[in-house]
């Protein structure tokens, strides 16, 4: 398991740093509604926890995807193969789950581009460390 370690690490950053802005000030509120999330639940959530280990779980897919792909991928390649990645694995996984439990697509329209761009960026930042 020869990985960048520091690549890992900035990766999972990215999700992270990419989160807070997908679900913030970007889609937060049309998110929320589509959850059928109110005001008071989001105040009264845990945001230690949900952070902490947002972070912990975006740092394991990071370090997976990083020895899916190698120690030396490049750029170009490693980019495609996140986007590919983060469409077709992920989004499209939770697509088949949204569709047996009846979510809006618009839902799936924000968690599925956001899974597709955090790993589109996990392969950017991974390729261009390698």
């Amino acid at each position: 398991m020869d990985v960048n370690w520091l690549a890992v690490f900035l990766a999972a950053l990215s999700a992270f740093v990419l989160g807070g802005l997908w679900y913030g000030p970007l889609f937060g509120k049309k998110w929320q509604a589509l959850q059928g999330l109110s005001d008071e639940q989001m105040k009264d959530a845990n945001m230690a926890a949900i952070f902490g280990g947002s972070f912990v779980l975006s740092l394991v897919a990071a370090f997976v995807f990083a020895t899916f792909l190698g120690r030396d991928p490049g750029l170009q390649f490693a980019t495609a193969a996140g986007l590919g990645a983060g469409l077709a694995w992920v989004a499209a996984s939770l697509g088949i789950h949204y569709l047996f439990a009846h979510k809006p697509f618009a839902l799936w329209l924000v968690d599925g581009g956001y899974s597709t761009l955090q790993f589109t960026l996990y392969g950017a930042i991974l390729g261009a460390m390698g």
